[in-house]
């Protein structure tokens, strides 16, 4: 068997590096853009409920399962599954797991920034005062006439793109750690801010009333699917970011600690988000079921009527352009360094390729806004469905095949030796990484294909 001690061309320097860089991956535009909106669309506080449940059951033990898989092997998703299928004598078609991760990563950027190229064209929005004073019917026009531009999206996408593989190209210690080194607290500092100025206004309580009190009536079948399919998107799983940056992770660094912090962070994040907007979403009597829209759409009028709402807006747009910038450098990671362990590329030159293909791949979502708004595959627009395949079948199944491959067919003395645990916490992670987490994947899957 190869040797699988072999260092990959890059570490953490600390246990903190990896939990900043695992936040930032995990922190994006699923907490600030799409958990707020999502939850809105479910009823509030018992879509929290089931989210929360999903995160402790489901989210964190395949955490740890991907983080171990990718130390183990320490190197990029596709090698990790080749080697530790070798290791465990498995069937050799378990390394197309690796496969599904980093293509999934690069499906989702290809989406994923054209929508972080929308949030930093409204940081000039915002900094030029187009909101100020608009109405809702203004504010609509803004956003209809921005996006019915392709000119306009690829602009904005070709920035966000080259903005991310300048980043990844500098490497681990130069690029990677020293981005979200300072993104990551800038993006806690203008969180709190924003959650202060909504404590501020009279619809705050309101707001925590239906981000926090249950009402199971409005929960349904589908509401528990996107609560779990959110799950995996926000904490990255199943898209080989998370096991490429625990391939950078020391050995002798406590893998299930680390994982709680993050998921405790990036649950944090979405929750401070939904404190801080939908406040503001109440006090401006807008509706906080408005879908995507409720960040370019909804919250922009708000922006444009309160005291100081023009700092606010700016404050609020670079935030969730910093979230994205620190989700997209681990997006594209995987296949990165893919290409530099396996092709000899040196890194410029693997970011230059896999950043051309994940901006062409780009441009149908860009034209699905505008020239190809009227193309449909399986009644769905193409961003439509980049994103249901994403976060409602590829990372599922990648965490599905995670949990299966961790419990089931990875010697059980591996598993222990990498995570080190006291034998109650490893015979509850092995009991919730073996039966819980696939049972529940593996049934909300069969709901999504019709089956259930």
């Amino acid at each position: 068997m190869t040797d699988i001690t072999k260092t990959i061309h890059g570490a953490w320097s600390s246990r903190f590096a990896f939990i900043l860089a695992a936040t930032g991956s995990a922190v994006g535009l699923g907490n600030i853009w799409k958990f707020p909106y999502i939850t809105g669309e479910n009823g509030g506080g018992a879509f929290v409920l089931v989210y929360l449940l999903c995160v402790l059951l489901i989210g964190i033990p395949i955490m740890i399962a991907e983080t171990m898989l990718g130390r183990r092997s320490q190197r990029n998703p596709i090698e990790t599954m080749e080697l530790l299928t070798e290791e465990a004598g498995a069937d050799k078609n378990w390394h197309y797991l690796g496969w599904m991760g980093v293509i999934a990563g690069l499906l989702i950027l290809s989406y994923y920034s054209v929508i972080a190229g929308w949030a930093s064209a409204y940081v000039l929005k915002a900094f030029t005062g187009s909101f100020f004073d608009a109405d809702a019917a203004a504010i609509k026009t803004l956003f209809d006439e921005f996006v019915a531009s392709p000119i306009q999206l690829i602009f904005w996408h070709s920035l966000f793109m080259i903005a991310t593989m300048m980043i990844v190209a500098r490497g681990v210690n130069k690029g990677l750690e020293k981005a979200v080194q300072f993104l990551m607290p800038a993006l806690f500092v203008l969180m709190l801010l924003l959650v202060a100025y909504a404590m501020g206004t009279n619809s705050y309580f309101k707001g925590l009333n239906f981000l926090f009190v249950p009402d199971f009536s409005k929960l349904t079948a589908n509401s528990v699917l996107t609560a779990m399919g959110h799950a995996f998107f926000t904490l990255s799983l199943g898209m080989g970011a998370i096991m490429v940056y625990g391939s950078y992770l020391p050995k002798g660094i406590s893998i299930a600690k680390t994982a709680f912090i993050i998921a405790g962070a990036d649950t944090l994040v979405a929750l401070l988000a939904g404190i801080a907007i939908f406040p503001i979403v109440f006090a401006n009597n807008l509706h906080p079921d408005s879908g995507p829209g409720l960040i370019f759409q909804t919250l922009p009028i708000a922006f444009g009527s309160m005291t100081f709402g023009w700092v606010m807006g700016i404050l609020f747009f670079v935030m969730l352009v910093i979230a994205a910038l620190t989700s997209s450098i681990s997006l594209v990671e995987p296949a990165v360094a893919w290409l530099v362990e396996n092709k000899g590329f040196s890194r410029e030159k693997a970011c230059v390729w896999s950043g051309l293909a994940t901006w062409a791949l780009g441009l149908g979502t860009v034209l699905s806004f505008n020239v190809w708004s009227n193309v449909k595959l399986f009644d769905r627009s193409i961003f439509q469905l980049l994103d249901y395949l994403t976060a409602n079948l590829l990372l599922p199944v990648g965490g599905f095949c995670i949990a299966v491959f961790a419990g089931w067919i990875m010697h059980r003395q591996h598993s222990e030796a990498e995570l080190n645990l006291p034998a109650q916490g490893y015979q509850l992670w092995k009991v919730l990484i073996t039966y819980v987490a696939p049972s529940a994947v593996f049934f909300v899957f069969l709901h999504v294909v019709g089956v259930l």
